[in-house]
């Protein structure tokens, strides 16, 4: 079965269309980034599309369900590590395959761009989440996570 075939019975199986994020978007998905609690006073969503729209923005994946945005995946590759963030599907309609079916798409793009392997980082608190990753192969690496703004979003800094 070639790849076209499996995410074309993949789509039929959760009956999401996965396709990039276009401009028309953002209000949707911003608003979807909300409703699952993945936005922060330090990293304006906006902005953040802003970036990833000038970088790599055929890795940025929704999924339409009847013609709402019901979930996204913000994916980016620089040669070495494929990275995963804001993924999220609407509350109502988790535990349904679709998180599953949008990581999988992000995850053949990675592996088609020569991605090796993919990292992401998840809150030590988000339990449900660090084992959504575990089924779909994810292991805990041993390493520290660290970080440092070099733009400030929330222009209390």
């Amino acid at each position: 079965m070639n790849h076209l075939t499996a995410r074309n019975e993949r789509q039929h199986y959760t009956g999401v269309q996965i396709r990039p994020f276009n401009s028309d978007d953002e209000k949707a998905v911003v608003a979807l980034w909300q409703r699952c609690d993945l936005v922060r006073p330090w990293n304006d969503p906006h902005r953040d599309i802003q970036r990833k729209r000038r970088v790599r923005p055929e890795l940025f994946l929704v999924g339409v369900l009847n013609g709402q945005i019901i979930a996204s995946v913000m994916a980016g590759y620089e040669g070495h590590r494929g990275w995963l963030n804001y993924l999220a599907v609407l509350p109502e309609l988790q535990r349904r395959g679709y998180a599953r079916a949008i990581v999988t798409e992000a995850e053949r793009l990675l592996r088609e761009a020569g991605c090796p392997k993919i990292n992401l980082q998840i809150r030590t608190s988000n339990n449900g989440v660090i084992e959504f990753y575990r089924r779909l192969g994810y292991a805990v690496d041993d390493v520290v996570s660290m970080g440092k703004r070099l733009e400030h979003d929330d222009h209390r800094a």
